[in-house]
This record gives structure tokens, sequence and C-alpha cells, in this order.
């Protein structure tokens, strides 16, 4: 039984055509088949995600599976049953791109796919010259910032070694030149658990413990080129960022800094001799951290 189109899609039924067109174009270049060579559950997702694309793209069916008098496969449906397949449907459903090509409303969906492949679309009419393949590639979040060399391989079966400039970014392609044709490798950066970045910025939490803010000691920080030790001033609070420079994205163009923000973390469970410590200290003078919060 074929599921709800809107569900596969990742849509509620208020979705615009507009975003309809964007959450198959996100879908399709993340399953598409020549993106995952030989992985037979993937492709079966793509099949699924297009068909739901097929339906919901053409208005008259959209609304006529809104209201409930097709079935997500196209399917007439009476009283809650199919008796037949629609116009343009066969018994197997609509999950083929050849179904695709005639009809009204479906005529997008080659169009999209060669476009987020780059293959099959001419610069313009008068050469026969065609749009290099764009790929998706993950890397780590230290690769990135750190640069490196890796080897890929593509959807045609070709390996090819890439190099990673330090300091790339989301979103900017690589350019691989073979006598097959140029092919670009577009970026994606996995998150870190524990750094961020923001430009040539690293930015990074690091606990302490009471003691350390209170009377400051030196602490060993990681960063994206390796653990360095770093002075914790006296009486420093959470949110207080202490810069570390240099330490950040080393580029060609740029470098940035490390920023690291203390967060005052307290013993758990509570130490008790901390807390009549605490409770004596209190009983002998007042300290009102809220008093300048005071609007009167």
């Amino acid at each position: 039984m074929m599921r709800d189109p809107y569900t596969v899609l990742g849509l509620t039924r208020a979705a615009s055509e507009d975003e309809l067109k964007r959450a198959y174009r996100r879908l399709a270049k993340k399953l598409h088949p020549d993106l995952n060579p030989g992985k037979s559950a993937v492709e079966q997702q793509f099949k699924e995600v297009t068909a739901a694309y097929e339906l919901l793209s053409d208005p008259q069916k959209r609304a006529r599976y809104d209201r409930g008098e097709i079935g997500a496969d196209g399917a007439e449906r009476m009283h809650g049953f199919r008796y037949g397949a629609g116009p343009g449907f066969g018994r197997s459903g609509f999950g083929t791109r050849s179904s695709a090509r005639g009809g009204p409303g479906f005529a997008g969906i080659d169009d999209i796919i060669s476009e987020l492949l780059n293959r099959g679309g001419r610069r313009n009419t008068t050469t026969a010259e065609t749009e290099p393949a764009v790929v998706p590639l993950k890397i780590a979040f230290l690769e990135a910032a750190r640069g490196g060399k890796r080897r890929v391989t593509l959807g045609d079966g070709r390996a090819l070694e890439v190099t990673i400039p330090a300091g790339i970014a989301s979103g900017q392609r690589l350019r691989l030149k073979s006598p097959e044709g140029d092919t670009y490798l577009e970026i994606e950066i996995e998150p870190h658990v524990l750094f961020t970045r923001k430009e040539n910025d690293i930015h990074i939490e690091v606990p302490v413990t009471l003691v350390e803010a209170v009377l400051g000691a030196t602490i060993t920080v990681p960063t994206i080129h390796g653990a360095v030790a770093v002075k914790v001033p006296p009486g420093s609070n959470s949110g207080s960022t202490l810069r570390l420079k240099g330490k950040g994205i080393v580029g060609k163009a740029a470098s940035g800094d490390q920023y690291v923000r203390l967060r005052v973390a307290l013993p758990d469970p509570p130490d008790p001799e901390l807390v009549r410590f605490l409770e004596r200290w209190q009983a002998g003078r007042r300290y009102d951290v809220r008093g300048k919060l005071d609007t009167d």
C-alpha cells in the first residue's frame, strides 16, 4: 500500500507549489540512483518520492486526492474501495519517469532531475556542450577546517583524489577535471559535537569548576589544531569569553581565532562541604546578585 504522498515528501496539505518543488528537489538530490549506485533501498525511496511528486504536481489529481476521489497510487475510489486505475495510470502505480513525460503537471520532473545532476541540458541551442555534473560530498567538520586529501568515487565509477582546501564552507564547489568531462563536488559539512564555525572563527563552550572560576586556573582546551593550555582569570563568570588568537580557520585568504566561552559547572551531586561553607558565608554577609535588575 502506497503511503500518503504528503508524508513521503515531508509536507502538509497546505504546501504551496514552490514548497512542493523544493521538497522534491531536496529529496531527489539525496536519493537519485545515479548518486547512490547499487543501493536498491535508496532507489525504491527515490521511486516513491517521484511518484508522490507526480501526483501532487498535477493540480487536478492533487485536488481529487485531497477530496478522497483517488488513492495515493492514482487509482479511483468508490466508497473507500478502489475499482480500477484512473486515466494515465497502470495497475502497478505511476512510479516510473516515462509516465511523467506526457501528462500535464509532470513535465517538470525530468527537468528537475537534469538540473540536479547538471547533465543532459544544453548551455544554449547553438552548442552541443553539456553542463558538468554536480555531486554532493559530505565531509567532516575538522577535515573542512584543516584541509586534506581524500579519494572520491563518482557515480560513473571513476575514482579521483581530491584536495580539500583548509576552510572550505558548505555550499562551495570543487572542480574536478577529467577527459570524460568536468565534475563539481558540492560540499556539505557535517556538524561537530564541540565546535561551531562563524566565518573563519571557531567557537566552543568549556566547563570550569567553581574553584577554577573564582581563584583562576590553567585548563586544557581543545582547538581544531590540537589541545592548548589556557589561563582562566580569577573571578571569571559563566559567559566569560577568552580569545585564542590564530586558533581558528587558517586559510590562504584569511585566518580566524577561537573563542572559548566559559560555563561554571557545579558538582553533581552537590558537595556537602561546599554547601556548608556557602551557608556560613551567606550568613555572614549579604550579596544580592539581582539588585541591579530593579526598575524602580
